[in-house]
């Protein structure tokens, strides 16, 4: 059985062979190191990280969390 790639598998494939060999490796560090920042972590990891981060003081008031979403909205609409 024929594996079917996507239009973007294809293009990135593209993208790949017409990269100079000496590049590749560094090529392959961006991909894993994109791959893992776009991942999600399974629950137990993240809920683990936040009360890791609660216990020893690193956390914000809620009231700062939304400073930087106004700041965009006022961009956005002028």
């Amino acid at each position: 059985m024929a594996i079917e790639l996507s239009v973007y598998e294809n293009q990135l494939l593209k993208e790949v062979r017409e990269m100079p060999i000496e590049y590749l490796p560094n090529l392959l560090k961006i991909v894993r190191v994109f791959r893992r920042s776009v991942s999600l972590k399974p629950a137990k990891a993240c809920f683990k990280q936040g009360w890791k981060e609660a216990q020893s003081g690193q956390t914000q008031p809620v009231s700062g969390l939304w400073d930087d979403i106004e700041a965009i909205e006022i961009r956005s609409i002028g």
